[in-house]
């Protein structure tokens, strides 16, 4: 007797969508000029945009997507490592003899973080192109803002910079716009927003 196992748990997408794209919009905002980087955004870097994206990755194992369990972990801790980059200059960390230690990164090691990330971005661009619309202009426009957040810690250039972040507001509305649709669609039983 064959037995059909029917998988019951709820889509995890959305809340790792949400996560990444409302983190990102405030913190592009931020790097587009409208404020400093702040305890809001480190408060949601670690929790709505570190800590949720990491349980969204979990819960996408469980249903057996490889690619949303990769993509929403590692974001998960980028935003958590990002937050650390920030905050641990500031607890005081010193060499052996008790001398502080300069752990402040500077641009060429934040280019190259930034540039990693993009190129690890790449990767998954290039994993969308056989799926929907949206989701190749989340990781497109994801990679577009790696590049330009790394050139603008190279070269250490504001206009860059400031472009970034309005390039990175896009790309968290892409992301929040996924997340919408996915539970306005499935809660209506209809196609509101296409994707």
């Amino acid at each position: 007797m064959e037995q059909i196992i029917k998988d019951t748990t709820a889509n995890p997408a959305p809340l790792g969508l949400f996560g990444f794209g409302m983190t990102t919009i405030l913190l592009n905002i931020h790097n587009a000029g409208f404020y400093e980087v702040n305890s809001m955004i480190m408060g949601m870097g670690i929790f709505f945009g570190g800590t949720q994206q990491v349980i969204a990755g979990i819960m996408e194992w469980k249903k057996g997507n490889g690619f949303g369990m990769s993509a929403f972990t590692s974001y998960g801790f980028f935003w958590l490592s990002l937050v650390a980059i920030w905050i641990l200059p500031t607890i005081g960390i010193t060499k052996y003899d008790g001398t502080p230690m300069n752990i402040h990164p500077d641009g060429a090691s934040m280019g190259c973080y930034l540039g990693l990330w993009g190129l690890f971005t790449l990767a998954f661009f290039i994993g969308t192109l056989n799926g929907n619309t949206i989701g190749k202009l989340i990781f497109g426009s994801l990679v577009i803002l790696f590049a330009l957040l790394s050139a603008a810690s190279f070269t250490g250039s504001e206009s860059i910079h400031t472009f970034a972040g309005y390039e990175g507001i896009l790309c968290g509305f892409f992301a929040f716009y996924e997340g919408a649709a996915i539970v306005i669609n499935e809660k209506l039983g209809r196609k509101v927003l296409p994707l």
